[in-house]
């Protein structure tokens, strides 16, 4: 069966120290949330006109809940915190499952008769929803309905249930493995844009807040160069860096702490990590400035074409390193001045 969780703010006794730290990091209300601005705004005008709908005595009507929400955009930009997000500002339980996870129409049966008017279904990587279990929430999103067939055979009949109202958060890097019929279902698409410098300057010293770490601003400074405009990346590390601090020096985390262990993570000043220059210098070494084929470079690296695609090359893309033609990624000559200058 799917995987089905509802998801509290809260901390618990039974929560890890791990999950303490992640629950605390992950901000609750679109005041605390930095970046993503245009997506914010747009979200506060949705949630304000279906929490007024509601005050006024308008339930169970069109408007009544929020509308169906696809998230889009590379990975670690924040697509699951604004789920969290959104939830918390509507008051709403949030239920959290991914595509791969719900394998049976029945599963995604059970999960939506579970559901409690209001709720919000976050399905992270819907793009990897079965094409069974996809026919099955057309109309649970449409009509708020749910057909089951009940019998096999002859004697097999049709059945449809109504559904609470709920809204759905759809997750995914990839909007072009979206099913048509399935993306049109929803009423407001987001992409999440890569963050800015300043932006992640104030995610690595909110993060080091709640991690109780000093951290001096040009470490920030250096630390945001280093991200990838990512805040998952970022948070990493802050963690990482804290951690050689409290080894290697005194807690605090100054510019000189922060080179060391970025030096030791073997993260060059634009935030390359081993993995990336080694897809950069296969390319070169044996291509040159010809194109290759995404699954020659999985090939080549070992790696799987799905992780060089979501992972490596959106920031690859964005800063220039590579392209992509008709024929193929292509290694750019601001990458191979960069391969030379980090030999």
């Amino acid at each position: 069966m799917g995987i089905e969780r509802i998801v509290s703010t809260t901390i618990s006794e039974d929560d890890t120290q791990e999950e303490v730290i992640e629950k605390s990091l992950r901000p609750l209300t679109f005041d605390e949330y930095i970046g993503q601005e245009r997506m914010k705004s747009n979200l506060k005008v949705a949630i304000d006109a279906v929490k007024k709908r509601q005050e006024s005595g308008e339930k169970d009507t069109p408007g009544s809940t929020l509308d169906h929400i696809l998230l889009y955009g590379p990975p670690g930009l924040g697509k699951t915190t604004m789920a969290n997000v959104i939830a918390h500002e509507m008051s709403a339980n949030l239920k959290i499952t991914s595509g791969p996870a719900i394998e049976r129409a029945g599963d995604l049966a059970s999960i939506l008769t579970n559901l409690q008017d209001g709720d919000v279904l976050f399905i992270d990587e819907i793009h990897r929803l079965r094409r069974a279990v996809e026919e099955v929430l057309y109309s649970a999103m449409e009509d708020f309905k749910l057909d089951i067939t009940i019998g096999k055979g002859p004697s097999a009949h049709s059945m449809r249930l109504d559904l609470p109202r709920f809204t759905v958060i759809g997750a995914t890097t990839r909007t072009g493995s979206l099913a048509g019929p399935l993306r049109d279902r929803f009423g407001m698409l987001h992409r999440l844009e890569y963050y800015k410098e300043s932006e992640i300057e104030q995610i690595i010293s909110r993060t080091a807040n709640i991690l109780d770490s000093q951290i001096k601003p040009d470490a920030v400074n250096l630390l945001a160069t280093r991200s990838r405009r990512t805040p998952r990346i970022a948070n990493r590390l802050v963690r990482r860096v804290r951690d050689f601090a409290d080894v290697n020096g005194d807690g605090i985390i100054d510019s000189k702490i922060a080179t060391e262990a970025l030096s030791l993570m073997e993260i060059d000043e634009l935030g390359l990590d081993p993995a990336d220059r080694n897809l950069l210098r296969l390319m070169e070494e044996n291509y040159g400035d010809r194109p290759v084929g995404l699954n020659t470079l999985a090939a080549l690296t070992g790696d799987e074409a799905t992780t060089i695609e979501d992972y490596n090359e959106p920031y690859l893309l964005q800063i220039g390193f590579i392209e992509r033609t008709p024929r193929g990624r292509r290694i750019t000559p601001k990458a191979i001045a960069h391969l030379k200058k980090n030999k």
